[in-house]
């Protein structure tokens, strides 16, 4: 029912199903141009032939396979609780598999700071890359994503699932997604317990990164200052998606997979309806 916005964009690359940016073999009608000896003679358009005595051949539009590269933000704040962690497996598995299923080339990189891993897309629904993904041992786990290192491919869909808890300026991020004519998309999960916290007395929080405790107090003030940085943050990160021009879908974790990304990710057009 839902896939990513394949047919909005241009392809270049192997055979496939998309339309591309060039000419070939489909059932697409595009343009005539005249005929250069050693042109296939099967798109010699024989009626203009008959009606001017001169040969043309027929232009069919390319057809190609998308290229989708699939970055996971492997750090512990995407797997610190159960609908958490439930939310980044079910974005990935459905993303690689709607992504397989149309005919992409697919690679998936999980990386946590300096630290990164590639995981094979056939192996995703056996879910065993979980663990590996949280043995990632990065320099520093509360710096953002290397993204930059990454051996990202010409032309390719650049699928980021990340929740974006990090501190670093949004520019560098989608500049490096956008490098090499590529095409950023951003599926961030989020619960409840972040967003909108209904924190009041004394907690022990947890450092997802560190996986260190910190008691607080928390008043009506503290609380307001929390939710306004939060904000602030997320903010940040819309006004960046639309200067590059790069679908942001948050995707909440409680509700039903299907029905969070029909309500949050399919009018922003991180992803479209099959049909």
């Amino acid at each position: 029912m839902l896939r990513l916005p394949f047919r909005n964009k241009v392809w270049r690359g192997a055979a496939g199903e998309f339309a591309g940016s060039g000419t070939g073999a489909s059932m697409d009608f595009q343009d005539h141009r005249a005929y250069s000896p050693g042109d296939d003679p099967r798109h010699i358009n024989w009626q203009a032939y008959a009606r001017t005595g001169q040969y043309s051949m027929k232009l069919f539009r390319e057809e190609i396979r998308p290229v989708v590269d699939l970055v996971l933000d492997a750090s512990p704040s995407m797997f610190f609780s159960p609908e958490k962690e439930k939310r980044t497996t079910e974005l990935l598995t459905f993303l690689t598999d709607s992504s397989l299923a149309d005919g992409a080339s697919v690679r998936i990189h999980a990386i946590s700071g300096d630290a990164r891993i590639a995981i094979d897309p056939l192996t995703v629904r056996s879910g065993k890359w979980v663990t590996d993904v949280k043995a990632l041992a990065p320099t520093d786990a509360t710096l953002a994503p290397e993204i930059h290192r990454l051996p990202l491919r010409t032309h390719a869909l650049r699928v980021l699932i990340s929740d974006l808890l990090f501190a670093a300026n949004p520019k560098p991020i989608f500049l490096t997604l956008t490098q090499k004519q590529g095409t950023p998309i951003i599926f961030c999960p989020f619960t409840t317990a972040e967003s909108d916290p209904g924190w009041s007395g004394n907690y022990d929080f947890i450092d997802a990164e560190r996986n260190t405790k910190h008691p607080h107090r928390i008043e009506p003030a503290t609380l307001r200052r929390y939710r306004e940085a939060y904000t602030n943050h997320f903010a940040l990160w819309k006004e960046a998606a639309i200067r590059h021009q790069a679908p942001l879908a948050r995707i909440p974790c409680e509700p039903d997979l299907l029905a969070a990304l029909h309500q949050h990710a399919l009018p922003v057009k991180a992803l479209e309806a099959t049909k």
